[in-house]
């Protein structure tokens, strides 16, 4: 980052000079939301704008896939998330002369997101082209104690003379091809990149309410195709003492409210807009817009600096319980609370939906729910904010039921969770990389048990969660198959792992050490419910119509499960026929053409041992217990150097395994890699959103990664690798009710509880009690050290049929 515009701040992202140069980045990292809402950081003045984006969880349109060659059971419906109207909009005029930060004379800039009230920030002071100075400072705050609400403020002075001055604050919907000006609306991405959302060549959002009164206006909608309903309602408060005048004109795609006012020198300006939103699936406008009133007239009844208040309050708590310090890294230690600030965005007030890949930051990926809610964020927030957890995982169970539909569609028993959804249907268009990645369900049952011995939540196991675990279960059961050559191996055959560079193979690693998780924990779960409440038991049956010799297979094709291993080279390889593979020569790649997805026929990919992301490394994280110290090094120097990191899911686990494995300096510029994926746009794509997952990742680097914290088999263990150039890493964790405080130094780690009863860890295999008196376990070191970085040449160990040994080749582009 550059730090003579970005400065380095503990508590804060700041941007000190403006600059349009940047702008779909900028729009993204000075976001605000709560999980519900998102609004960009869009300018005021809603001119200079790279992307226009105002998001709703979950509120989509949806469309008609049309597939070149059609076949049963392909993806039929699209879903895209709308850019719902854009309240950001307070344009300031001085003398007629608009306010324009890339023409404007700026004497002073400084943009700000404050982590601990959720605030952003601007205050410049602009000298007009008549000479006059005006001090203009504005915040932006999308509430958390209002899953509804966003806020919005100016303050003007007048430094130097009198001025009219007309304040024009606006409610625009730009999902509908023009904005205020007659531009084309860029908001919703561009074609030829698979990460982008879809366009629309039609109106979305038809009007169904446009309203003004009591000061108030009211634009409803309703989505053209998914039927989706929408209302947003502004309120707005002027306190000065300067003569001024006002009115409030709306129309089908925008409502406006007009300040005009003769500003005195010295005197002041203060403007409140209050925005409230509320969607649903089918609540007709009229009720959605007394639902906007409604929540008007509570939050006007508090206050402004009453909702501020409760704001900070909030996050006081939340970094109570969140926090991670980096004591002596300024630097370190401001982007790691921008990722877990970023973590609260994303998630806090989902409420009942999934967390979407790009939170609610911007319209990459479609708003689409992936793999990433489970894998990456669901620690965070088992952890942390179990309540959050737990919602996530009822908004999976809410969709069991398309879940079983879609696996029937594949000719399967039991549940099939889609790759990529909003409402529950399949949305992946592109099968190959998409539907074919079945452990979507092992990925979901995995979050579930590490929630619910994160915190001894049996309830919901034995009620949402066994469910869950039963029909994900019976769908591995009958995917997979029993060697025919007389061994006992359990095979499962035609699907895609976490490598999207690898598609559509047999006993893909991870796929089979999840799937094995998956049916063991389903078969001990009914197991447990049939001895410990057998009229829940018999409820259960009833409605699953479960039977012994089911659970009995289950825990048999566990036992079975086949997992591949190649004794030459000591080395798991990803799939049964991997290392058959001729090898990618990544460093005869240049640079331009990564991406590989971007520059390369997905077939020409994959023929090659080349991976987009951590595969069998993921799997060495995830389910590290079923993997010896030997191995996890073995596999780590095999597929590291084959690793593009074309996807920002791959940092972060390399960055743990290598910490694991002793790979210290690897780690660390792993780390690095995900810490500023966003912050430094290392993936040029950071204007689609933030990369939620990562900042999910990030946190699994400090607390797993560097703190070494494992919870195998529902025991809290830490076998912490400090970085050697860390003096300290601190940070909170939630154990069966109690709240851990945990301190790694280069030469012991300090445990304590800081509220709650005390629990019981495991530090490098002792066993060591912890209570609210700070206990101090001396480290010999941090664990096994390999200094420098693998080489980029890969370990080159497969084979032909025939016996030639494959070399490194690049292909031709």
């Amino acid at each position: 980052m550059d730090r003579s515009r970005f400065p380095a701040d503990e508590w804060r992202l700041v941007e000190s000079a403006y600059s349009g140069a940047d702008l779909g980045v900028t729009e993204t990292i000075f976001a605000v939301g709560n999980g519900y809402l998102g609004l960009r950081g869009n300018v005021e003045e809603g001119r200079d704008t790279h992307t226009h984006g105002t998001f709703v969880n979950g509120f989509h349109e949806t469309w008609d896939i049309q597939h070149a060659e059609d076949a049963f059971g392909l993806a039929r419906v699209g879903q895209t998330i709308v850019n719902v109207p854009d309240p950001k909009v307070i344009k300031l005029y001085v003398e007629d002369e608009p306010l324009l930060l890339a023409q404007a004379d700026l004497e002073t800039y400084e943009r700000s997101l404050d982590f601990r009230d959720g605030m952003l920030r601007r205050e410049l002071i602009w000298r007009t082209s008549s000479g006059k100075r005006v001090r203009v400072t504005t915040t932006r705050m999308v509430s958390f104690t209002e899953r509804h609400l966003a806020l919005m403020t100016m303050d003007l002075e007048m430094l130097d003379g009198d001025a009219p001055i007309v304040i024009s604050s606006q409610l625009l919907n730009r999902q509908d091809g023009f904005d205020e000006y007659h531009v084309k609306s860029a908001a919703m991405g561009e074609g030829g990149d698979p990460r982008k959302a879809e366009t629309f060549d039609r109106r979305v959002l038809d009007p169904q309410k446009s309203w003004v009164g009591d000061g108030r206006a009211v634009l409803g909608y309703v989505c053209h195709q998914s039927r989706m309903t929408l209302a947003v309602a502004t309120e707005h408060v002027l306190e000065t003492d300067n003569e001024h005048s006002e009115e409030i004109i709306a129309e089908e795609d925008s409502a406006k409210h007009v300040f005009r006012i003769d500003a005195k020198e010295g005197s002041t300006i203060h403007l409140e807009k209050f925005v409230t939103y509320h969607t649903s699936r089918g609540v007709p406008v009229r009720e959605l817009s007394d639902r906007c009133l409604r929540t008007l007239d509570r939050v006007r009844g508090d206050g402004m600096a009453h909702l501020h208040a409760d704001q900070r309050a909030w996050l006081d708590d939340f970094w109570t319980r969140c926090d991670v310090t980096t004591p002596g890294q300024p630097e370190v230690q401001q982007a790691v609370r921008w990722n877990l600030f970023q973590l609260a965005q994303a998630s806090a007030r989902a409420d009942g939906s999934g967390v979407p890949a790009k939170g609610v930051s911007g319209s990459g990926y479609g708003g689409h729910y992936f793999w990433d809610t489970e894998i990456y964020v669901m620690p965070f927030l088992t952890y942390t904010a179990p309540q959050a957890a737990r919602s996530a995982l009822r908004f999976r169970h809410n969709m069991l039921d398309a879940a079983r539909s879609r696996a029937r569609d594949m000719s399967q028993d039991g549940a099939l969770f889609p790759w990529r959804t909003i409402n529950g249907a399949e949305a992946s268009a592109y099968f190959a990389a998409g539907t074919a990645q079945y452990h979507i369900n092992a990925d979901v049952a995995h979050a579930l048990m590490q929630y619910v011995r994160a915190t001894g939540d049996r309830a919901f196991l034995l009620r949402e969660g066994l469910d869950m675990l039963v029909e994900t279960a019976r769908m591995w059961a009958d995917l997979g198959f029993w060697s025919i050559n007389g061994s006992e191996d359990f095979h499962i055959h035609g699907v895609t792992g976490p490598d999207e560079y690898t598609t559509v193979v047999n006993d893909n690693l991870f796929t089979n050490v999840m799937a094995r998780e998956n049916l063991a924990n389903a078969a001990a779960a009914v197991t447990e419910l049939r001895e410990s409440d057998p009229r829940d038991y018999e409820r259960a049956v009833a409605r699953l119509q479960l039977d012994d010799a089911e659970i009995s297979e289950w825990q048999r094709a566990a036992e079975g499960m086949f997992i591949p291993f190649d004794a030459e080279l000591s080395v798991h390889p990803q799939d049964l026929h991997f290392l058959e593979r001729e090898v990618w020569d990544l460093p005869q790649t240049p640079p331009e053409k990564h991406p590989l997805l971007l520059h390369f026929h997905p077939l020409v990919i994959y023929r090659f041992q080349v991976l987009k992301q951590a595969d069998v490394v993921l799997a060495m994280y995830l389910a590290g217990h079923s993997f010896t110290a030997q191995e996890k090094r073995a596999n780590f120097e095999y597929y590291d150097p084959i690793t593009t990191g074309d996807s920002t899911l791959s940092a972060v686990v390399q960055s743990i395994v290598a910490a694991e494995v002793g790979y210290h300096e690897m780690a660390l510029r792993y780390f690095y890699d995900g810490l500023f994926v966003d912050l430094d746009d290392r993936h040029k794509n950071t204007s689609d959103g933030v990369h939620v997952a990562s900042t999910g990742g990030v946190w699994a680097g400090l607390v797993a990664g560097f703190g070494g914290m494992r919870d195998h088999a529902g025991v809290l263990t830490f076998d912490p690798r400090l970085p050697s150039s860390w003096p300290e890493l601190g940070f909170r964790l939630g154990w069966q009710g109690a709240r851990l405080h945990v301190t790694v130094r280069p030469d012991e780690i300090c445990l304590r509880v800081a509220e709650g009863d005390p629990i019981e860890v495991e530090v490098r295999g002792t066993r060591v009690p912890v209570g609210d008196q700070e206990v101090v376990v001396p480290l010999d070191g941090m664990g096994p050290r390999v200094d420098g970085i693998l080489p980029a040449t890969p370990v080159v160990g497969a084979h032909t049929q025939e016996g030639q040994r494959l070399i490194p080749a690049a292909p031709r582009s």
